[in-house]
């Protein structure tokens, strides 16, 4: 099965696929581009007889969107190298899927260029890798402690999108205002818009202006984006409403529900939480209680399972944190390396999330398994002190983590960068605001300032 060939079926070839830079492009012309890429991909891996694996390197646009598609079509397995990734990061990667080419997209030059590799054998078995049908090899940021490539197939894939689009309910009716990177969404988010026959509306500005000046023009239905997009729109003063808007997806980081209050107030639309694992897919969504809870993950989609349990693999108690277990359609097929086609726990994949399940069923995330602070027994969740932290009229961004200590097992130390690095807030100053919001046991006991924060190539905070 070839899941492109599949929404090729789907839709009219006259019907607009993807809206971008005021440019309609329907899906014939979506298909005639990929399958042009395609036959070249064809050719040129002829002789290897088997599923070539090629990086894709493109800025965020429409042709990111054909070239990936491309990929897919001439059944070969997409690997993404971000726009962010360094070029040692990039080599990384290069040789740990053992690329056999790479597809540089050159939008303002007009075109591509697909360049044939020669990497090292694979360290992962080639017949095996083969037999799975790959279509997308996607390395995590660190969701089980550290990122080992996730393998998906083309029939995994079209399972994770159908599961999904139970809650969303994304139809031809709709069109998707775009905000996040494609390299990272491409593969399950762009191809789910795509199978479900709605209108992808690319905006690149990041300028709150031209976010809705694209909602209002192109009457957009939903929007996919970051908490961060959701701030910046909910500070808005204009009077834009969005009329058109029914579903507004915030994921890729913790929502604030601050964010989610300013939000809603001014487009009269809760924002809607989800729990999106690279592993797994969008399998949890906050539908119902939005309105009311904005902060929570919400429940289950239909198609899922959740257990919560604790280290020695118990369930935990209703209220309490445990490990959060999920199993459904679209888990992932495999890791890469080390090669591991079986990561599953009687079907269900462990995420390394703490999550809380309360009494009307509703799920909370307090937190990650391997960054949790184990101060003399007493467990901080890095997240919640830095949430805190964050709120600081001094503070631009932190990162909290445990430091070990002879006595008490570990302590919280805190790293901000400061609005103004010339004047940076005094530590008892952030020690008495962070005492005004959490117990004294989770108040970091030292303060530091840094230039910046290591982050993940998602933008997450790194952990490990």
């Amino acid at each position: 099965m070839n899941l492109i060939e599949e929404i090729s079926r789907r839709h009219p070839s006259d019907a607009v696929a993807v809206i971008s830079g005021g440019r309609s492009v329907t899906y014939g012309e979506l298909f005639d581009g990929a399958s042009e890429v395609a036959a070249e991909i064809r050719n040129a891996a002829r002789p290897l007889q088997r599923h070539p694996r090629i990086g894709l390197h493109c800025p965020d646009g429409l042709d990111y969107i054909i070239l990936a598609m491309g990929i897919l079509l001439a059944d070969a397995c997409l690997v993404p190298l971000a726009e962010e990734l360094t070029a040692e990061e990039r080599e990384e990667i290069t040789h740990t899927t053992s690329l056999d080419f790479t597809l540089d997209g050159k939008p303002d030059h007009g075109g591509h260029v697909l360049k044939r590799l020669k990497t090292k054998p694979p360290a992962f078995p080639e017949d095996d890798f083969q037999a799975l049908n790959p279509a997308f090899i996607r390395f995590s940021s660190g969701t089980t402690g550290t990122s080992k490539g996730v393998v998906l197939s083309h029939e995994t894939l079209l399972a994770r999108i159908t599961a999904a689009n139970e809650g969303l309910k994304i139809g031809p009716d709709d069109k998707v205002l775009w905000m996040l990177p494609l390299a990272h969404h491409f593969a399950v988010s762009i191809v789910l818009y795509l199978y479900a026959g709605a209108v992808t509306v690319l905006e690149p500005s990041p300028a709150r202006e031209d976010i809705l000046a694209a909602a209002e023009a192109h009457e957009a239905t939903v929007m996919y984006g970051a908490p961060f997009h959701y701030a910046m729109l909910g500070a808005d003063t204009g009077s834009f409403r969005w009329p058109s808007l029914r579903l507004a997806v915030a994921t890729a980081a913790a929502l604030p529900e601050a964010t989610a209050r300013a939000f809603e107030q001014r487009f009269d639309q809760a924002l809607v939480q989800g729990l999106g694992i690279i592993e797994v897919g969008l399998s949890v969504l906050n539908l119902e209680d939005a309105a009311s809870t904005p902060t929570a993950i919400g429940r289950a989609l239909p198609a899922y399972e959740v257990a919560l349990l604790d280290p020695s693999g118990n369930p935990v108690a209703e209220g309490e944190a445990g490990e959060f277990h999920i199993r459904g359609p679209g888990l992932l097929d495999a890791y890469l390396v080390p090669w591991d086609p079986a990561p599953l726990r009687d079907g269900y994949f462990a995420s390394g999330d703490l999550v809380v399940r309360h009494s009307d069923g509703l799920l909370t995330l307090v937190g990650r398994s391997k960054s949790v602070i184990n101060v003399a027994g007493m467990k901080v969740f890095p997240e919640e002190v830095e949430s805190v932290l964050n709120l600081h009229p001094e503070v631009e961004a932190s990162r909290v983590v445990g430091k070990d200590h002879p006595h008490t097992g570990q302590i919280p130390i805190a790293e901000i960068i400061p609005r103004d690095p010339a004047n940076p807030p005094k530590a008892i100053a952030l020690q008495r605001y962070c005492r005004e919001h959490l117990s004294a046991y989770k108040v970091p006991l030292r303060f530091k300032p840094v230039d910046h924060l290591p982050r993940t190539a998602s933008g997450k905070i790194r952990r490990v």
